[in-house]
């Protein structure tokens, strides 16, 4: 029944894609559209009977929240561009009842404090019903609306969404309940009718399906109250629901503990309490009085420093209050200043909201280590995934290619979903400028540039086409590839070396000599190792791709650079006395991301560069984020049973009490908790530990080669397009046990200590040494 449903969800949404739309964009009267504001939309209609379905599509600029007869429903839009301004497609018939029943919406627009990945063209509702039936709740001058004048904004934390100021004697209480009485509303203006794309001038918001399935919305308690000032606190508070009351002319302050970082919707219960003033603020951590941040379990000594909003009671039993937008926590600091009436908190809880990723993959162990780095590292690729991947839930909240493409291969081996990792490509793809390259980040309100991360889109899409496949949708894809190198050509000089790459050309957060902001050393004539061995792996990757599923002229004249600028990076950048690459062609600084991407992308001495970097620590070293590229080097050249060894940074964040990864290698000072860049060892347990991994695009063959270093008994598996594999190693008297199970119609290798064993669909076991 499920299925029926979700399948009669997308044929509506195309449908209603290929006709015309009689829904008006709606608005308040008189509102200029663009100021902060948080408004109220409201409709009645009459049902002689419960409908067996009711689909109808709904969209809102900046954001929405739509309620039948009370209970939320869905919330978006899906945060795009305006000239693919998503709308949502909603069953709204389990909602529905005989009889007079309300249809309403909060809607806001945080205007100048609204995310930096939140574009917006004018404050507005709309609703369009899917047939003529459901056509009787179409957005027009018949809904009400109303501004909530008791909403001010408390400004943004850095690129995240604004802090809420709410004065609860001034706002509109039980507004989308069916007893409600609007009478005294105005009837909503009518801004211009809703078009989808195509189907107009271009002008405003050009409506697409949405193509992501609702955020998951799980009720999550917060265990522990960590501290209390100024009034006790009863047992239970706030794990169990337990009143607490403070009384008047008393002000108490409680840090709470959530245990672990999360996303989520905070809700307040209180009552009472009339003119108080209560605020509710949020960090990943506690700062150390000295600086820094230390063990994130300390809350001893430490300051508090994080977002905030802030209410103001009314004085009445059972005010409510929940977020517009979810908050990114694992502490909340629960303050309250009471004036002549004490004030009672009935019930404080959260929402979880995240991408709904299943997680079929599995990875067995009886390390406990191992199973909190993949316990850590799922928890924050999920607080990373939501409308689009994210950089951080806490700071920016932006879909960061270099970031995204860690993150979309996390999920080809985490969930059979491959639908966030198509969108980030589509917003990407559409994010190019006319010379080109694309924005760092998608969706963007300001430019953006860094040129390096476009050449890693070049990467997404091959990741895509290996793991995933989709020919034709790739395929779509190589003319923006084209651009990207096109522009990179701009700036290689007769040897095909790049020579003064404009923008940012950031590279990793690291700290060596010749590195600026992220931007790596560059010679005298403007050249680097770095920039150029990137832009080598991106002819390489075009190159396949263009001859299997493009244009052989491109396949061609890629292969044709790529050899060239190999052979230039060789002669360039190779220090035979250091046997390593340099950063630049004066050869006075070396770095583990020159001979990393070297061994990466085939350049000589593969083994004998990847011992040298584990041995030589005066190299630049790799950032958390980049040791994702600097271990699948180090397996390229044959150490991959070292694997287990080389996660220090990962148990040092364990160490430090992080419940998420840091953003980079300074585990004390580093400005974001949680970088879902740094969760690459969801993607090599599997890889390479277990060693599965694609060998033909859509993952049609696999190829399997285990790095078990010290494990003795090993097993796990992950999605395929075609089902699942499965592997399983015990080693047992001097002999390994290796059993595989491909899915139907997939066929692969096994590599064993340099033999190699065929594989065919279904299970198969073997005997090795």
């Amino acid at each position: 029944m499920k299925l029926i449903l979700a399948l009669t969800i997308c044929l509506s949404s195309l449908l209603a894609n290929a006709t015309p739309w009689h829904a008006d964009w709606i608005a308040l009267p008189g509102d200029n559209g663009h100021d902060y504001g948080v408004f109220y939309f409201r409709k009645h209609i009459d049902l002689a009977a419960k409908p067996g379905t009711f689909v109808v599509h709904v969209s809102a600029d900046n954001r929405y929240k739509l309620f039948v007869n009370g209970t939320l429903v869905s919330l978006g839009p899906a945060r795009s561009d305006l000239y693919h301004w998503n709308y949502e497609t909603v069953d709204l018939a389990p909602y529905l009842v005989p009889g007079t029943n309300v249809v309403s919406a909060i809607v806001w627009n945080e205007a100048d404090d609204r995310p930096e990945g939140q574009l917006s063209f004018h404050t507005a509702f709309l609703l369009q019903g899917d047939t003529p039936a459901e056509e009787i709740l179409n957005t027009n001058n018949s809904w009400r609306c109303i501004r909530d004048g008791a909403y001010r904004s408390m400004g943004k934390i850095f690129y995240a969404s604004a802090g809420e100021f709410v004065d609860r004697t001034k706002t509109i209480r039980d507004w989308m309940t069916a007893s409600f009485d609007d009478r005294n509303w105005p009837a909503a203006a009518s801004l211009f009718g809703a078009q989808p794309n195509g189907g107009s001038d271009g002008f405003g918001w050009m409506l697409v399906p949405a193509t992501l399935p609702a955020r998951e919305m799980t009720y999550q308690r917060i265990p522990l109250c960590r501290k209390a000032t100024g009034i006790p606190v009863p047992n239970g508070f706030p794990g169990e629901k337990t009143a607490l009351t403070i009384p008047a002319h008393t002000k108490a302050t409680l840090l709470l503990d959530q245990t672990f970082l999360t996303n989520a919707y905070p809700t307040l219960v209180f009552s009472k309490g009339g003119g108080a003033g209560i605020s509710i603020r949020y960090a990943e951590s506690l700062y150390k009085t000295g600086g820094g941040k230390g063990n994130r379990n300390d809350v001893e000594g430490k300051i508090f420093n994080g977002r905030e909003d802030t209410l103001v009671s009314d004085g009445t039993d059972g005010q409510s209050y929940t977020t517009l937008n979810f908050r990114t926590y694992r502490y909340i600091q629960l303050g309250v200043q009471t004036q002549d009436d004490p004030l009672t908190i009935e019930d404080m809880y959260g929402t979880f909201t995240g991408y709904p990723f299943g997680q079929p993959s599995t990875f067995q162990t009886d390390d406990t280590v191992l199973k909190k780095i993949l316990e850590i590292g799922w928890r924050t690729a999920r607080l990373n995934a939501w409308e689009t991947y994210t950089d951080c839930p806490y700071y920016e909240q932006l879909q960061y290619i270099g970031d995204t493409r860690v993150q979309a291969t996390i999920t080809y081996f985490n969930s059979a979903d491959p639908r966030l990792p198509r969108n980030a490509i589509e917003m990407i793809d559409r994010s190019r400028l006319t010379d080109g390259e694309t924005m760092s980040r998608a969706p963007t309100r300001n430019t953006q540039i860094i040129p390096p991360f476009s050449l890693w889109y070049i990467g997404m899409l091959h990741d895509y086409w290996m793991y995933r496949g989709d020919d034709r949708f790739i395929a779509d894809k190589l003319q923006g590839a084209r651009g990207i190198l096109h522009f990179f050509g701009q700036y290689q000089d007769t040897s095909g070396s790049l020579r003064n790459v404009p923008y940012w050309t950031f590279v990793d957060w690291a700290g060596g000599e010749g590195w600026s902001f992220g931007n790596p050393p560059k010679g005298e004539d403007g050249s680097s190792a770095i920039l150029d061995l990137q832009l080598l792996w991106a002819y390489q990757w075009a190159a396949d791709m263009e001859g299997k599923v493009g244009i052989p002229y491109y396949a061609a004249l890629y292969a044709g650079k790529a050899a060239q600028l190999r052979q230039t990076i060789q002669h360039k950048y190779w220090s035979s006395a250091r046997g390593l690459y340099a950063d630049t062609k004066e050869q006075h600084t070396f770095s583990q991301h020159a001979n990393a991407l070297a061994i990466l992308t085939g350049m000589p001495n593969a083994a004998a560069v990847g011992r040298r970097l584990l041995a030589d620590s005066t190299l630049t070293q790799c950032s958390i984020y980049f040791k994702y590229y600097l271990h699948q080097a180090l397996v390229k050249a044959g150490l991959g049973d070292g694997y287990m060894d080389w996660l220090g940074i990962w148990r040092q964040n364990i160490a430090m009490g992080l419940t998420t990864w840091t953003e980079d290698s300074n585990i004390d000072n580093t400005r974001s908790d949680c970088h879902a860049w740094g969760s690459s060892p969801n993607i090599e347990f599997f890889r390479t530990v277990l060693g599965i991994d694609s060998d033909a695009p859509g993952f049609r063959r696999v190829r399997i080669v285990p790095h078990l270093g010290k494990l003795t008994d090993a097993g796990g598996e992950i999605p395929h397009p075609n089902g699942k594999i499965a592997v399983h190693y015990h080693l047992s008297g001097g002999q390994w046990k290796m059993s595989v199970s491909l899915p139907e119609h997939t066929s692969g290798v096994f590599v064993w200590k340099g033999k190699t064993y065929a594989l065919k669909a279904g299970d198969q076991a073997f005997m090795v040494d």
